[in-house]
């Protein structure tokens, strides 16, 4: 990796994430969560203090040994057990049919391929699981995707491999998931960066 990706990297996520007007998006979701949790991109473990009473474990995932060491604390003050993992989404070592909840907030957007990452989340998740998501994506207004393409290509060499025009919905149905919820719009800032995507998506079910 190089100096950037491996020293800097960590921290500039770590500043990004720490942003106020995203601690909302973050209580709805993870309120939601229950059982056997999986969060997919925990990085500083900014979500632990938001899980509640209905969560027996959480399993932390993140590609960063830096980020995890930075979640290192959070874990430690956490009343419910967690377990701090460096690996790849892609392939995650975890068990078939073995997680209740997965999360991820802000965290599809980076990982290289998407597509991959949500089948193995699909693998992992019990057959009434829940996959507990925000993210930001691919806006409906044409000219605001524009911008998204045309900024992408720098946007993913400074921010990690972070694509601003990922089509989120269409990636979490074509890995084989149902949405049970989502909620779009826009949040503050700028609006390539800005559209985001709120829900709950379970495992379809074969007819």
């Amino acid at each position: 990796m190089s100096f950037y990706n491996n020293h800097i990297l960590p921290h500039v996520i770590n500043l990004a994430m720490r942003n106020r007007e995203l601690h909302p998006y973050r209580e709805r979701v993870v309120s939601q969560a229950h059982g056997r949790v999986l969060e997919i991109g925990i990085g500083a473990g900014f979500n632990l203090p938001l899980y509640g009473p209905r969560v027996d474990a959480i399993l932390g995932l993140d590609p960063s040994a830096r980020l995890l060491r930075m979640a290192q604390d959070a874990a430690k003050r956490s009343e419910i057990p967690v377990t701090l993992i460096t690996g790849s989404a892609q392939a995650l070592p975890i068990d078939a049919h073995s997680i209740d909840t997965l999360v991820t907030t802000w965290t599809l957007c980076s990982i290289p391929d998407a597509g991959a990452a949500l089948q193995e989340m699909l693998r992992v998740l019990t057959p009434n699981g829940q996959l507990l998501f925000v993210e930001h994506g691919q806006a409906p207004q044409e000219n605001v995707r524009k911008w998204q393409n045309r900024l992408t290509p720098v946007w993913k060499r400074i921010g990690g491999g972070c694509h601003l025009n990922r089509p989120i919905r269409a990636l979490i149905e074509n890995a084989g998931f149902r949405l049970i919820r989502l909620d779009t719009g826009y949040a503050k800032g700028p609006r390539p960066m800005t559209f985001f995507y709120e829900g709950c998506a379970a495992p379809r079910r074969n007819s």
